[in-house]
């Protein structure tokens, strides 16, 4: 049974009651006070328990979980959206500010809009509810109910208010007003602002709670003070905006500078990276890289390949190429795809360079004469069949920690617990290159002495962390509560840098070792003068930022920071570091052997401009828990936000001046409409520079949406399409809205560039401007850039729709090799989920006995429940399965004895299996459906 809880008269309750009728579920409702101090923790109202421990607490996401049946059409995500973030937002306003009259502008430039769209036949489509009329609906009944506020708001729209009615007349929406009392008017939105809060004073951490995320949250009125700020800025604000820096080669940090040192992790030389290595490093720090560039910040992004270590020697082997080669060929496949995807590195290098090889070996030496090298004699792991030592990618086995009976442990970390590994504890080892079993020989290695650094490790690691995501924080505190062990440092390999101590000739040092020292000589083959960045003087301050995925995180937070903090040469070291979870495809794993996933050469070949590609993986970036690309969420994304959002907005925009005004920004005479409209936008910069300074990539581009979303809004609301037929008055104020609509086209077209560099240079040709103003962090505002008199290129559609045929082409295309009509395939499913669900049950049980943190272990647990889940899905599809193949070999069977003509038999029989087939496909289908619905 569902249940509901929320507080008396809330409207927002209205939404999942509704929607529950419409969708056939019972929900149990069960009234909370306020201030109800009974429940476990503080509780946002209304919330949707859906399990155990499951809860949604966004009422727009728990009606579309329960009403999910009507096509989701790209307008009614958009709607849905609108609601949450504008209307609601607003509307809730009206309990605690009744005389405010910049709310009732802004509320009545919000039904006005919603009028004009209901004229267009939107949101209703084709006189099927769907939930984004729900949604709105729920949101102003108490409005329309009130006979006093309806007068004041809803006089001026009839088909709204007509809309109202014929939905408040339909049955599922009187069961749920029987069911649920909403009280008309004002008292319903206290309600509903109440409810918003909590369940008593305490303040909600979000990241604990396992909710559904939706961009619904609390928005008050825009003030006085704002509408000032406003005016002053359109009309002198850009008096105060900088000069853009000039370009320069090489760029160098500077005294009394903001500067800004940024690497992202170095990806392995040895494959295609696919699109989860792509915004989990390169990608996500190209964007903070192009932000830090327009605030005129010094900024330097360094990037390359890793191409030492075993990862490029079993490359090798597979490919019957030597590890150089591998290297020459993989660069470059690297190379070219991030040049596909606009990465715009400073420079990108390679770790097989005279300079890596220098700056490891000095780093060795200072840390050896510093004290903090030891020797010690290892046992390795030596491969009688390959006539060689094993390297940690050379050999797999079970995990030696207690309580993780993960079999396929590398032989330096395994991946089901996620701790350290030495590759002689590994259980049943074998060898990666031939299966044989290796047996344990001795041998003399470096280590670097961690417990010596420790103390200074921890010192600094107090200063620093403060700026590093949440998951690089509890990652690297997870290591030193554990106490850090001697690493060793050294291999008996042939690829990699030679360790120079004559006793250690033939040996090499570790790739991680190694690695992390790549930012530093690519540095060196950038500028000779690359120590003002590494080692800067006393007077300059850099700020180094490191973009990785969080399976980097202890070599960048506890490792490289060790290593430069006991040269004891006044590097610099980390201040931000900034970890993502994972990126899944759909509903697994990216595998390049089995053709599953997206990978960077493939993206090429889709047709789909890097641009949006750049779009989608920042839109679903996996900032605090594991994220999953989906072909369906790509193009309703594609043509909902960027088609018919923030292009159709700058599309409009341009075209009106260009049919209307000659392609010349007119005249314009701003009135309070106008400022209300600029404030707003200007909040929503505020919260985009917020977001991006935090490296919050997904806010960012989430608050500039909302500002093309404001416009659209806009023009909606004013009409200057009827205003510029009309009298010398109405076309002066078409004249405003849209030279103000250029000018948001402009500052659009700036906010958009560290996301879409390409569309961004598009909309500036458009424009005819030949450079993007600066970002003022600290005074963020909107000024009159576009003066009247200002001559326009030529507009043109920015995006084109993903059209579905070809999403269905793409999906097939990238769903991997498996097959899926075989009794075998299933069996084998449900004996790989039954594997998944132990290793995630030891996972989740591990993390909690380590005492971590809750908004680690929650996800995980979320993902335990799914694959339980998915399991009691595939094997009811099975069954359903079985017992329509056995009731068809019964039908068969009779027929045989029925009929004695031999064609007929056949034609039967032929017909019976397609049926079967079908039933199965379709059984199949349906639990499946009923499986991604639960998501």
């Amino acid at each position: 049974m569902l249940t509901l809880y929320t507080n008396d008269n809330n409207p927002a309750a209205l939404k999942i009651l509704i929607a529950a009728n419409f969708g056939k579920a019972d929900v149990n409702v069960q009234i909370l006070q306020v201030n109800d101090k009974s429940l476990e923790e503080p509780k946002i109202l209304p919330y949707l328990e859906i399990a155990t421990n499951r809860c949604i607490f966004i009422p727009n996401t728990a009606a579309r979980y329960l009403y999910p049946s009507v096509r989701m059409e790209h307008d009614c995500e958009h709607w849905i959206a609108w609601e949450s973030t504008i209307l609601s937002p607003l509307i809730t306003q009206i309990g605690a500010n009744t005389k405010s009259d910049t709310i009732k502008m802004s509320v009545n430039a919000c039904l006005k809009y919603l009028n004009e769209n209901i004229k267009e036949n939107m949101p209703l489509v084709d006189n099927v509810v769907q939930v984004c009329d729900i949604i709105i609906w729920s949101t102003l009944y108490p409005l329309y109910k009130d006979s006093n506020l309806a007068a004041e708001y809803l006089c001026e729209f009839p088909e709204l208010t007509n809309w109202l009615k014929s939905f408040g007349d339909k049955k599922e929406f009187q069961k749920a007003l029987a069911t649920m009392k909403i009280n008309a008017g004002t008292a319903a939105y206290i309600a509903l602002a109440n409810g918003a809060k909590c369940t008593s004073n305490v303040a909600v951490n979000l990241s604990n709670l396992n909710i559904t995320q939706s961009p619904q949250h609390a928005v008050e009125a825009i003030t006085t003070d704002e509408i000032k700020a406003a005016r002053e800025a359109w009309f002198s604000g850009a008096e105060r905006i900088p000069q853009p820096k000039d370009e320069v080669y090489p760029v160098l940090p500077k005294p009394g500078e903001k500067n800004i040192l940024i690497t992202s992790s170095l990806p392995y030389v040895n494959n295609v990276p696919h699109l989860g290595n792509i915004i989990g490093c390169v990608l996500s720090a190209d964007v903070f890289a192009r932000f830090s560039r327009l605030c005129n910040y010094n900024t330097l992004y360094i990037c390359g390949t890793d191409e030492y270590g075993t990862a490029t020697e079993t490359k090798a082997l597979e490919e019957g190429l030597t590890p150089q080669q591998i290297c020459d060929k993989y660069f470059e496949v690297h190379n070219s795809i991030y040049r596909w995807f606009n990465i715009g590195f400073d420079y990108f290098g390679r770790t097989t360079t005279p300079e890596q090889t220098k700056t490891v070996q000095e780093m060795f030496l200072s840390l050896n004469n510093n004290g903090f090298m030891q020797i010690q004699a290892i046992d390795q792991l030596l491969c009688e069949h390959c006539n060689r030592y094993l390297a940690d990618r050379f050999v797999e086995g079970g995990c030696p920690h207690p309580g993780c009976k993960y079999e396929d442990a590398r032989g330096d970390q395994c991946d089901g617990c996620g701790k350290l590994v030495n590759a002689v504890e590994l259980i049943n080892p074998k060898c990666k290159v031939c299966s044989k079993t290796p047996v344990i020989r001795s041998s003399q290695q470096y280590f670097l002495d961690l417990p010596k650094l420790e103390p200074l490790l921890l010192h600094w690691m107090e200063k620093s962390a403060p700026g590093w995501s949440h998951n690089a924080n509890v990652i690297a505190r997870s290591w030193m509560k554990e106490g850090l062990k001697p690493r060793c440092i050294t291999r008996d390999l042939k690829w990699g840098i030679p360790v120079p101590v004559e006793a250690f000739k033939d040996k090499v040092f570790y790739v991680w070792f190694d690695a992390p020292i790549g930012y530093m000589s690519m540095t060196e083959r950038y500028t000779k003068e690359w120590e003002k960045w590494w080692r800067p003087a006393p007077d300059t301050e850099v700020s180094f930022y490191q973009f990785m995925a969080k399976d980097n995180v202890p070599f960048h937070a506890v490792m490289f920071p060790a290593m430069l903090l006991g040269a004891n040469k006044n590097y610099i070291t980390v201040s931000h570091l900034m970890a993502t979870e994972y990126l899944n495809y759909e509903d697994g794993k990216f595998s390049k052997s089995r053709g599953i996933g997206v990978f960077g050469n493939d993206a090429q070949d889709t047709g789909i401009p890097s641009d949006v590609w750049r779009f989608y993986l920042l839109y679903i970036r996996p900032e605090s828990q594991d994220s999953s690309f989906s072909w369906v969420d790509l193009a309703t994304k594609c043509n909902s936000e960027l088609l018919n959002n923030f292009g159709n907005f700058v599309n409009r925009a341009l075209m009106f001046t260009e049919k209307f005004f000659n392609s010349t920004v007119p005249v314009m005479k701003l009135t309070e409409e106008d400022f209300i409209f600029l404030a707003t936008c200007t909040r929503e910069i505020k919260g985009y520079i917020s977001s991006l300074e935090k490296v919050k990539l997904r806010d960012g581009i989430r608050s500039m949406l909302s500002i093309s979303r404001h416009g659209n809004q806009y023009i909606q609301s004013t009409q200057p399409w009827v205003l510029v037929k009309g009298t010398d008055e109405q076309k002066e104020r078409a004249a405003t809205i849209i030279g103000v609509c250029c000018n948001m086209t402009y500052l659009l077209a700036t906010l958009l560039y560290p996301y879409m560099p390409e569309a961004s240079r598009t909309i500036k040709e458009q424009l005819n401007v030949t450079k993007l103003p600066v970002i003022v962090p600290s005074n963020p505002v909107i000024s009159n850039l576009l003066q009247s008199g200002h001559k326009i290129g030529k507009p043109a559609p920015l995006f084109t729709k993903i059209e579905q045929d070809r999403l269905e082409e793409l999906k097939h295309k990238f769903a991997g090799k498996q097959t899926i009509n075989s009794s075998n395939t299933e069996v084998l499913d449900v004996h790989h989920l039954e594997k998944a669900i132990e290793k995630q049950g030891n996972k989740v049980r591990t993390l909690k006995s380590s005492g971590a943190d809750k908004s680690v272990w929650q996800p995980e647990v979320a993902i335990l429940l799914s694959l339980k889940k998915q399991l009691e899905t595939v094997k009811t599809t099975q069954k359903v399965s079985k017992a329509n193949s056995d009731n068809h070999t019964n039908r068969i069977s009779n027929i045989t004895t029925e009929i004695g003509d031999v064609k007929k038999l056949e034609q039967e029989i032929q017909n019976q299996v397609m049926n079967s087939l079908n039933s199965i496909k379709e059984n199949t289908y349906n639990s499946l459906k009923e499986y991604f619905i639960s998501l």
